[in-house]
C-alpha cells in the first residue's frame, strides 16, 4: 500500500511541467530584484512596503498556480460563462460605484487591496472564448460571418464598458487577445480583409470622436515627445533616457540615476523594464526577453500537445495574454509605442495583474499535467 502511494506521489510530480515552473520562476526572482531596486531608492520611503507586499502576492499567486495545475481544467469550461458574468458584474459596478485614482475609475476598493475587474476580465474572456471556440466546427476556409458575432458580442461588452472608466489600454488589451484567439481559429480570407480595411476606415473617426484629449496627446507625444518634455512628454523622455543610459552591462544594482533619483515616474509598475534596462543594461534586458520568449515556446508546445480543443485554445489566450502585455509595456519605454497604463507580466508591482497572471498560468500548467491523460 505504502509502495503504490509512493509510485502514484511520484506520478503526480513527474507530471507537472517544471520547464514552465523554472522560467515563471526565473522571472519572479528577476521581478523581485528589480522591484527592490525600485522601491528602495533615497527618497522611496513612501513605496519601500511594495516590496514585501510583492512577496505575499507572489506567494498566493504561486499558491493559485498550483491549486489550478490539479483541478481538471474542463471544470473551467463549464464555470466559463458564469465566471464571465461575474466579472462583467464587477466591471459596470466599477464604473457607477468604483474608486478614483488617477483620474480614472478602475477599481474596487477591498481595504487590504485594491481590486481592479478590468485585469481579471481578460482572463474570463478568454475562459469564454475558449469554452465557445472549442465547440466550433470549422470548415477548411475558417471562421464565417456566424462563427463570429457571439464572440464579438462578449468581447465587445467589456471593452465599451471598459473604455468608459477610462482605460483604453486594457480596452485593446481585450481587443488584441481576443483577436489572437480567434486568429489561431482562423478566419476566412473575406472576413479578415474587411476587418482590416474598417479597421483603417475607423482610425481617422476614432480619433475625431472617440479618444479624449489626454489620449491625443499621448500618440501625438509618442510621434515627437519633445513637444511638451515637462508635460505630457515627460514619461516617455525619462523612460528613454534611463534605457539609454544603461548602456551595454547597466549601471549596476541600485544604480541607476533616473530611478533612485525619481526622475522615472511609475518605476515600480508601468516602468519597471526601464529601471531594468538602467541598471543591467542591453545585457540584462535582452535576457528578459529571452526568458520570455522561451516562456512563449514552452506555451505553443504545451498547446500542441494538448489533449483536447478547449486546453489548446485556452493556452493559446494564456499565451496571448502575456505576449501582448510584454510587447505593448515594453515598447512604450523604449518608445516604440504610446505610453499606456500596461504592467509587465510576472516583473511589475500590483496584486490583480499578479494574480491574475499566475493564475492563468495555473491553467496552462493544468493542461500541461493532463495532455497525457485519456
Amino acid at each position: 500500500m505504502d509502495y503504490s502511494l509512493r509510485v502514484e506521489e511520484r506520478t503526480i510530480f513527474k507530471r507537472i511541467d517544471w520547464n514552465l515552473v523554472i522560467f515563471v520562476l526565473a522571472l519572479n526572482i528577476v521581478g523581485l530584484f528589480n522591484l527592490y531596486s525600485a522601491t528602495h531608492g533615497p527618497h522611496s520611503q513612501d513605496i519601500q512596503g511594495l516590496f514585501a507586499n510583492q512577496i505575499i502576492w507572489l506567494g498566493v499567486g504561486w499558491s493559485l498556480y498550483f491549486i489550478f495545475t490539479f483541478i481538471d481544467y474542463n471544470l473551467v469550461s463549464k464555470l466559463a460563462y458564469f465566471i464571465y458574468f461575474l466579472n462583467l458584474g464587477a466591471v459596470l459596478f466599477v464604473t457607477f460605484y468604483g474608486a478614483v485614482a488617477l483620474g480614472a475609475q478602475r477599481w474596487i476598493d477591498l481595504h487590504f487591496m485594491r481590486y481592479q475587474p478590468s485585469e481579471t476580465m481578460k482572463l474570463a474572456m478568454i475562459m469564454v472564448f475558449a469554452k465557445t471556440m472549442a465547440h466550433k466546427r470549422i470548415d477548411g476556409k475558417g471562421l464565417g460571418i456566424k462563427d463570429l458575432i457571439w464572440p464579438i458580442i462578449l468581447m465587445g461588452i467589456p471593452f465599451v464598458l471598459i473604455v468608459k472608466q477610462p482605460d483604453l489600454g486594457t480596452a485593446l488589451l481585450i481587443a488584441a487577445i481576443s483577436g489572437t484567439m480567434i486568429l489561431f481559429m482562423q478566419v476566412k480570407k473575406w472576413i479578415l480583409t474587411i476587418l482590416i480595411i474598417s479597421g483603417v476606415v475607423a482610425a481617422p473617426l476614432a480619433w475625431k470622436y472617440a479618444l479624449r484629449d489626454y489620449q491625443k496627446a499621448r500618440i501625438q507625444n509618442f510621434i515627437s515627445p519633445t513637444n511638451d518634455p515637462q508635460g505630457s512628454g515627460y514619461n516617455s523622455i525619462q523612460s528613454k533616457i534611463a534605457v539609454g543610459s544603461g548602456r551595454f552591462f547597466g549601471k549596476g544594482f541600485r544604480k541607476g540615476t533616473q530611478s533612485q533619483l525619481e526622475f522615472l515616474p511609475e518605476r515600480h509598475t508601468d516602468f519597471i523594464y526601464s529601471v531594468l534596462s538602467e541598471e543591467f543594461g542591453m545585457v540584462g534586458s535582452s535576457l528578459v526577453i529571452a526568458l520570455f520568449c522561451w516562456l512563449f515556446l514552452i506555451m505553443v508546445r504545451i498547446a500542441s500537445t494538448a489533449r483536447d480543443k478547449f486546453g489548446a485554445i485556452l493556452t493559446v489566450g494564456v499565451l496571448s495574454y502575456i505576449f501582448w502585455h510584454m510587447f505593448i509595456n515594453i515598447g512604450m519605454v523604449i518608445g516604440l509605442l504610446p505610453i499606456v497604463g500596461v504592467p509587465l507580466p510576472l516583473l511589475s508591482y500590483g496584486g490583480s495583474s499578479m494574480l491574475t497572471t499566475m493564475t492563468g498560468l495555473g491553467l496552462v500548467s493544468a493542461v500541461a499535467y493532463r495532455r497525457y491523460i485519456f
